[in-house]
């Protein structure tokens, strides 16, 4: 019934602040339209971003900055997001570890966001 995930809403202090982490760390791209919220995208999905005290209709029930913990796959190397996280003076909480993902093993690394979301990064081998 369900063939994927579309997109997820994190909850963020600041809109700007995340942009610039997701840009900066992680290669995503911004997406501002009027009337919408602020989007990153990457890969064909996003994530949505709604700012403490300017959400949404409908959102979740009780919308909260740093509740995210998810996970993302790489299209570069892992060896270059850790590369990226060291360059921008973002620490590593765990790995590289091995993980069983959706679509079977892969290597990860954790970090957080700037509202301190757990971020892990995976990649699948070739």
């Amino acid at each position: 019934m369900i063939a994927g995930i579309d997109h997820v809403v994190l909850t963020v202090r600041s809109v700007e602040a995340t942009c610039d982490f997701y840009q900066r760390v992680l290669g995503m791209r911004r997406l501002d339209e009027p009337n919408r919220p602020t989007a990153l995208l990457f890969g064909t999905q996003k994530i949505n971003l709604h700012e403490v005290g300017r959400t949404f209709e409908p959102k979740a029930k009780a919308p909260t900055p740093g509740s995210g913990d998810f996970c993302l796959v790489t299209a570069v190397p892992l060896a270059d997001i850790r590369a990226s996280l060291a360059a921008n003076g973002v620490a590593i909480e765990v790995g590289p570890v091995e993980r069983i993902g959706a679509r079977g093993r892969m290597m990860s690394v954790y970090f957080r966001d700037p509202d301190g979301n757990l971020v892990e990064v995976s990649e699948y081998p070739a």
